[in-house]
Parts: structure tokens; sequence; C-alpha cells
């Protein structure tokens, strides 16, 4: 006989419109079945699941509606079409997130086997290098929204209040399957006993580990980070998996030139060169600087991107890019 519990996930998994966590459901409801000896009921429920998987669009969005009362002030959803082809990547990032997809994609098969797939994830990396977007292509590959939360609606001043907050999130998390992002999460995941450190800090930290590590939902928790060096070693140990980010070296530099200028450039472009002049930069000041080079040359009405035009926008990000160093900025003041 079925359980209370598996009935009651079952009817909630229906009306979240959540095919997977449905199917992973009634998969436990059949291995409860064949523990009690009803091997023909197991199989027959087994058979329909698979069926129902056949039918299932992997990649199709789970509905959801727009965050309400104070879970709107936390959470910001949207429904990403990233795909993984559209990043560059180094082979063993690439293949980190492939994996993650894979699992996701396979869960109830791992979950059948008394496994979990990798769900939650730490990304760790200098800015404009794919965090963010990795985020996105995610939700995207999975056809789940993406949630990212807003930590100006999470931290606050009061005693208290910012860890019943999470623990709303946390809670969302059951509710509605998706990508849930926490970007900057060095605002909540700084070292203890930090000399800056204060009390709440400390509190929403230790919260925050206690409700990743008792976490079962089939959500994905992602959080993100330009400051790996001050996160609290307690937590690296509750992820699944642990993402570096690198600033793009020359072949990947000239793998998004042409993948953003190279129906638009002169024949016979040096990449090489370009590559050179954009050293240093990350992937989102370059995508930026290919941009305005569109931009420049769409106004202009140049049909053809010449070396010169995409090496001065590349070389203007970099002066900026330079001006906004902490050094710079305090010399400026």
């Amino acid at each position: 006989m079925a359980s209370g519990t598996h009935i009651k996930a079952l009817l909630q998994s229906h009306l979240e419109g959540d095919d997977e966590r449905f199917c992973a459901v009634a998969m436990q409801l059949a291995a409860q079945e064949a523990k009690h000896g009803h091997g023909k009921l197991a199989q027959e429920l087994r058979a329909l699941v698979d069926d129902a998987k056949g039918r299932i669009d992997t990649i199709s969005p789970v509905p959801i509606s727009r965050p309400r009362g104070e879970l709107a002030t936390l959470l910001e959803a949207i429904y990403p079409k990233a795909r993984l082809s559209d990043m560059v990547l180094n082979d063993a990032l690439a293949e980190q997130i492939r994996r993650v997809i894979r699992e996701q994609r396979h869960a109830e098969r791992i979950l059948e086997h008394g496994l979990s797939p990798r769900r939650k994830l730490l990304f760790m990396g200098p800015s404009g290098t794919g965090k963010t977007l990795t985020a996105s292509v995610l939700a995207g590959e999975l056809g789940l929204p993406l949630l990212q939360v807003r930590l100006d609606g999470l931290i606050t001043k009061f005693m208290g209040e910012t860890a019943a907050k999470l623990r709303l999130i946390f809670d969302a998390t059951r509710r509605t399957r998706g990508v849930y992002f926490f970007d900057e999460f060095d605002a909540i995941g700084s070292q203890r006993g930090l000399a800056n450190d204060v009390g709440e800090i400390r509190r929403v930290l230790n919260s925050f580990l206690q409700m990743i590590e008792q976490d079962r939902s089939y959500s994905l928790i992602v959080s993100a980070t330009n400051h790996p060096s001050i996160l609290d070693t307690a937590l690296f140990r509750r992820f699944d998996d642990v993402l570096h980010y690198e600033r793009p070296d020359e072949a990947q530099i000239i793998r998004l030139l042409k993948v953003r200028l190279g129906h638009r450039t002169e024949p016979h472009v040096s990449w090489k060169a370009l590559a050179g002049v954009a050293a240093g930069l990350s992937f989102a000041d370059i995508t930026q600087a290919a941009n305005e080079a569109l931009k420049d040359a769409i106004i202009h009405e140049q049909p053809k991107l010449k070396k010169q035009d995409v090496a001065a926008m590349l070389s203007e990000r970099k002066t900026i890019m330079e001006r906004l160093r902490p050094g710079n900025l305090a010399e400026v003041d």
C-alpha cells in the first residue's frame, strides 16, 4: 500500500508540474511495493514511469508562478535560454558542467541506487569569468527556472531576521524545483572570526551551513564568489562540487572573438594579435568590447570591422578596468 508520505509527494509534484519529482516518487513507491512482495505491481509501476519519461520533454520548463509575498523580495525568477554551447570554457570546467547536467537528467536512476546527483555547487573565480552565465546554462539546459537570491532583500540589520529569510528560501527549494543562485556568496559565507565580523553574520553563516546540509530538495543550490580566500572552510564540504573559473587564455580569447565577430570582420584579421591586446581581460570584458565594436560599425555604416577597430575597443576596455582597480580608485579619491 502507498504510504501517506508518497501520496502527498505525488500530489504536490503533480500540482507544481514537477514531472521529474513525480517520476522519482513513483519509482520510490515501486521499490516499496517490491519490498512488500508485490512484484507484479512494482513492475507495472516501473513500466508506467518509464512510459511517462518517454513522453516528457527533458528540457520543458517547470511551471512556476512569480514569487509572492516576502519571497518576492528575496527571489528573482527567470527562464534562461542559455546553453552550454554558448560558453567558451577550458575542457576540465566544461566537463564538470556537463557532468552536473548528465546527473540531473538521470536523477531518478541515480536515486534508485541510493545515491544523489550533484546539485549543491560552489563557483569560484574572478568577476566576469562565467559564473553567473553557468547558472543560467544549468537552468536553460535542464528547463528549470533560475531563481536568483536578492542579497539586498536577504541581509538585514535586525538580529535573527536574515536567518529567518534564509529559511524561506530553503523552504522554497522543496516546493519549487529550480536553480537557486546565491551570487556574491562571500557576503554571508565569510570566515567566522574575521576582525570585521559581526555576530549576526556568524549566525547567518551557521544557519546556512545547517540548512544546506539538511536540504533534501530536488533543486540545485548554486553559490558564487569572487573572493574564495575569505570563505569559511566549513562551507566547502557542504557542496557536492567546486568549480574554478579563470580569466581566458589566448586560445579561449580567439574563440570568443571569432564567435562574437568572425562574421563581421575583414578577411585575414590577425586573431592572435587581437588576443594579445585582450590579454588579462575577463570573458565579460571581451564580450562587451566586441559588442562596442559592432555598435560602432553599425552607427558608421561600416560593413566590415578592421583589426584596429576591434583593438581600439579592447584597449579602451582595458583602460577602464585598470582605472577601476581598488588601488587606483583610492588614488582618484
